[in-house]
């Protein structure tokens, strides 16, 4: 399970510019306008061979004539309460506020670990107002950074990874880990509990406030696996916004747990933007995924409502189509079993081992046949493909430029690839390498 690390301060220090560079992205919107980051963000953060999740939250506001101040300061304390290591930043050009004495005595009540950091040192010649913020007596050091440039978030970045706890060691365990998840009341419970045969996990409309996965076994029809249940937290008809930031929290734990996800979707709503953010949460964890359109017996049908709705959901999944769809009815209890058994293929086809003689017999005349497009006037020589290890299928192709490949070439390698050995529903990672 990936640890969690939240960054937090006052509206305008740069918290949002600092996730984009940690993740490698443009997810959070970067404004002067203080207050913008309304919603989290999660997301994945790989550093020298180690992964953790960060979250970017809301500016930490006071007094203020924003109707959304409340849930931001909820929202801030549950980031606070769920990470195992917090970023407190603050602006060098300002110096310390009202503001940040009152975040930082919420960090000192939390007894967490916090990394102080000054953001906008653009260069070494204004480290030196860093020293004021020694004065929080939070952390023996005070990092100093550029979110805008990167300077100094690399020394940050490997203090951060030795105050992280070890990740969590799951093989102990030879029992496929699946995940049931979705966003609150799509019938995540009423699922395990049909599987189980039993009321093992609590269904009620009433929102919840069980933070913890439920871990259960399953063991019938000749299958033996741990299901993994998120649905501590059920949906009201107007549920507070920091309950459904607990669903969220926990959903990242079961996903970074699981060898596979369920991802349950509400059929007669079709794919929303909170499914697709689980979606994406899973395919960038590299976890398995099958999706099942639930509540299927409430959708009204004839001959061509199946192959609309499949349609529609890989749109809206788009460009990673290659994933299990199936339609499925708690109430009915149709193909409930059947999603259970292609999870099962789905985590085998993800420990699928193919030789390198195997991978390149396969591949390179298809390569020879189809060859990467020439850029600026150069031809591309892909000559040997080899399997790397790694917890999810991971191929390294040598060649003279690996540099001038293009994504439609790649994505044209990775879907043969898929094809020819059915991993359907398994993310798969391809490196272009010199040879």
């Amino acid at each position: 399970m990936n640890n969690i690390v939240a960054i937090v301060g006052r509206p305008n220090v740069g918290k949002s510019t600092l996730f984009n560079r940690l993740t490698e992205t443009r997810e959070a919107i970067v404004d002067p306008i203080s207050g913008v980051t309304r919603d989290r963000k999660y997301g994945n953060v790989h550093w020298t061979g180690r992964d953790f999740t960060v979250i970017d939250t809301g500016g930490y506001i006071t007094n203020s004539d924003d109707s959304f101040e409340g849930e931001i300061r909820h929202q801030v304390a549950i980031s606070i309460e769920e990470a195992q290591v917090i970023i407190f930043m603050l602006d060098v050009q300002t110096g310390i506020t009202d503001l940040d004495l009152e975040i930082a005595e919420i960090l000192r009540r939390s007894g967490k670990q916090v990394f102080v950091v000054s953001n906008k040192v653009d260069t070494s010649d204004k480290e030196l107002g860093s020293s004021e913020f020694y004065g929080l007596g939070l952390s023996e050091i005070v990092y100093s950074i550029s979110a805008n440039n990167g300077y100094g978030t690399g020394e940050m970045l490997d203090a951060l990874l030795d105050a992280l706890p070890p990740e969590p060691d799951f093989t102990e365990s030879k029992l496929p880990r699946i995940a049931v998840v979705g966003r609150p009341n799509v019938g995540k419970s009423t699922f395990i509990n049909t599987l189980l045969g039993e009321d093992r996990n609590i269904v009620s409309d009433i929102a919840g406030t069980t933070r913890d996965s439920v871990h259960s076994t399953y063991k019938a029809f000749g299958m033996e696996m741990e299901i993994i249940d998120t649905a501590g937290l059920r949906k009201r008809a107007k549920i507070d916004d920091q309950l459904e930031y607990y669903s969220a929290i926990r959903t990242i734990k079961a996903i970074d747990q699981s060898d596979v996800c369920l991802l349950l979707l509400e059929a007669p709503e079709g794919v929303n933007k909170q499914d697709l953010a689980i979606f994406y949460q899973i395919v960038e964890s590299y976890r398995g995924v099958v999706i099942l359109a639930n509540k299927w017996d409430l959708v009204e049908k004839d001959d061509k409502t199946h192959n609309a709705f499949l349609e529609r959901i890989k749109e809206r999944i788009e460009p990673f189509t290659d994933v299990p769809i199936i339609f499925t009815s708690n109430i009915t209890k149709q193909r409930v079993l059947q999603a259970l058994e292609t999870a099962v293929e789905v985590y085998d086809a993800r420990k699928l081992k193919i030789s390198t003689s195997q991978l390149n017999n396969f591949l390179l005349p298809i390569i020879s046949d189809y060859p990467p497009p020439a850029t600026k006037g150069k031809y591309i020589q892909i000559k040997y493909i080899t399997q790397i290890a790694s917890q999810v299928p991971t191929f390294a192709f040598f060649c003279n430029l690996p540099q001038y490949i293009k994504e439609p070439y790649k994505r044209f390698l990775e879907n043969k690839i898929r094809q020819h050995y059915k991993l359907s529903g398994v993310p798969i990672r391809l490196f272009f390498r010199k040879k």
